[in-house]
């Protein structure tokens, strides 16, 4: 089974992309309003995907490059292209695609900072996952290890964003018919929504279901909310998260060191062993490091 990127790449509908890309995908899933269950006929597909890139650009130091001396090589850590038209797809109706890829580090720092959007791909429906390897597979798995009481920022952080857009943002295009046939955009209204019922669901059992708002979104996006009715909500749901988020029992932080290894065992499973690009330290060298770093700091307040 391939990718849906392959499949694009192979009809040669994506620009410029790196020449590694159609075989480094290792899970690839379709977002947006899709995966968030109010999609229409109408909808893009959203697609964003992980990718391990070849091993040297990963670790520039093995192509002998010295960092500060050295111009580093070309790396890959993004590739995003909009508005791909497929004509021949949907039996020549045709379909539009938005097309992102990240490689694994980057791909797992968002994670790790629990960035909504790449939180959720790692959620969304079992239907919507189009493509997953075994290390696909794995991280999918694994994605309890992730979350972070710090999700309540950066979600409350988007929706916050969303509002803003709303008020202040000139709509353009289609968002301009939405508002001019609504009063306000609908569209961003139903982000703002689906976000706080999405941490609120992480907070409190560890766990997402991206679909489970899907009627309340859609009755918004059918403009059967007004603005002050959306601003009266967000303010009651802060309110509410604020309490759920100090009763959480989600950890305060990320485990950076599970994570970490999480990422090793998906690297040494596509590679083999990278003991020549990672160095891994000992428990002992590691405490003796963070007493060090005390010892620094505590030197430097005298």
């Amino acid at each position: 089974m391939s990718s849906h990127i392959q499949s694009l790449q192979q009809k040669k509908l994506l620009p410029s992309p790196p020449d590694f890309l159609s075989s480094a995908v290792q899970y690839e899933v379709i977002m947006g309003s899709v995966a968030y269950g109010v999609s229409n006929d109408s909808s893009d597909m959203d697609i964003y995907a992980f990718a391990i890139p070849p091993k040297t650009m990963m670790f520039p130091h093995l192509r002998g490059e010295i960092p500060g001396f050295d111009n580093y090589s070309v790396q890959f850590e993004q590739y995003q292209q909009h508005h791909i038209r497929d004509t021949a797809a949907l039996g020549g109706k045709g379909r539009v695609y938005d097309v992102t890829v990240f490689a694994i580090a980057k791909y797992f720092r968002l994670l790790t900072e629990n960035n909504p959007n790449i939180i959720d791909s790692l959620y969304v429906p079992e239907n919507c996952v189009l493509y997953a390897s075994p290390i696909g597979k794995l991280v999918r798995e694994r994605r309890q290890l992730f979350l972070h009481k710090g999700c309540w920022a950066k979600f409350k952080g988007y929706a916050y964003g969303q509002m803003h857009k709303i008020r202040t943002k000139q709509p353009e295009g289609k968002r301009k018919e939405l508002t001019e046939q609504f009063g306000y955009d609908v569209k961003f209204a139903y982000h703002v929504v689906r976000l706080l019922g999405e941490v609120e669901q992480l907070l409190m059992h560890q766990d997402m279901d991206l679909q489970r708002d899907a009627e309340q979104m859609k009755a918004i996006r059918r403009g059967e909310w007004t603005l002050p009715q959306l601003e009266d909500y967000f303010a009651r749901k802060e309110a509410d998260l604020e309490r759920v988020y100090l009763a959480s029992r989600l950890p305060d932080a990320p485990d950076t060191d599970a994570i970490r290894q999480l990422l090793t065992d998906c690297l040494e499973q596509h590679f083999g062993s990278i003991s020549e690009a990672v160095s891994r330290p000992h428990a002992a060298e590691r405490a003796l490091e963070e007493i060090g770093q005390v010892l620094q700091r505590y030197q430097g307040k005298m």
